[in-house]
């Protein structure tokens, strides 16, 4: 990995990590159309640790708050005793799907997954899904992220497992489900950063561990200048989605995903991109 590779994967995985357009697949495809062929699956979650380092300085507070609230709660034995104490429980129990589909189907997500066949259907199907899901929400009264209930955060869970399959994105998917169950647009991007941080962090610590000699391949230098440049676009996408939501829905997401699905298509069927 040269460093002008290393500063656009950079670039790439944190503009998109947030931003509901897939991560992973803009990781998978981008290197193909530029001739560098694919990083692979453990240069992506190792990438990711710039972003995860992104949403740790913007969430501070918050991550702050939540972690004394939640061994607070401990100590004083009632875990659940105010609303930090038990959003910290939510962000956990949101965690698990992510967590058992990830070591379930690891060598299905790190091979096959990775068709670009896959990429281009995903990005269309989670397209499709917030579309309804806007409309699905708009005719009903939403929910701010203090009200986020138990069986909200298993269902938005198993929304983020499915960002295991690139191109479905994992902010696209828990927004997407997060609009199912009523919440308004900042309140589900806001719950959507908050449980990211436990589920990219173990991502990328386990294959940078699992991984240590094939990235040590592509090179150290290169991978932190990667690391960098996505710590700084992360947290711009950051900034940028959260005041976008305020105002704005998410069709303008769907609508590129659906072109980017659809151009991915074109190129496979035209031969100029290769499935894996």
């Amino acid at each position: 990995m040269t460093i002008v590779q290393a500063i656009v994967l950079g670039l790439v995985q944190g503009l998109t990590e947030f931003i509901p357009v897939s991560s992973t697949g803009h990781l998978r495809v981008i290197p193909d159309l530029l001739g560098w062929g694919d990083p692979g699956a453990a240069a992506s979650a190792v990438i990711q640790l710039g972003t995860l380092l992104a949403v740790l300085i913007y969430f501070f507070r918050d991550i702050v708050n939540l972690t004394t609230a939640f061994f607070r709660g401990i100590v004083s034995r009632k875990p659940l005793a105010d609303q930090e104490s038990r959003l910290a429980w939510l962000i956990i129990l949101g965690t698990i799907p992510i967590g058992i589909f990830g070591l379930t189907f690891k060598d299905f997500i790190e091979t096959r997954a990775r068709n670009l066949w896959i990429v281009a259907f995903a990005l269309i199907a989670i397209a499709i899904l917030l579309m309804i899901a806007e409309a699905y929400a708009r005719r009903r009264e939403s929910k701010e992220m203090e009200e986020i209930t138990v069986m909200d955060t298993v269902i938005i869970g198993f929304g983020q497992a499915l960002a295991l399959i690139p191109g479905m994105s994992r902010s696209g998917s828990t927004i997407m489900t997060g609009l199912f169950r009523k919440l308004n647009h900042r309140a589900a991007a806001r719950f959507s950063f908050l449980l990211s941080i436990p589920a990219i962090g173990a991502s990328g610590v386990f294959e940078l561990l699992a991984e240590w000699d094939h990235l040590a391949d592509l090179g150290w230098v290169p991978m932190f200048v990667a690391i960098f440049f996505a710590f700084l676009s992360g947290w711009a996408s950051i900034w940028f989605l959260l005041r976008f939501l305020e105002k704005h829905t998410t069709h303008v997401f769907a609508w590129y995903r659906i072109a980017l699905g659809l151009l991915i298509m074109g190129l496979l069927l035209a031969g100029t991109v290769q499935p894996y």
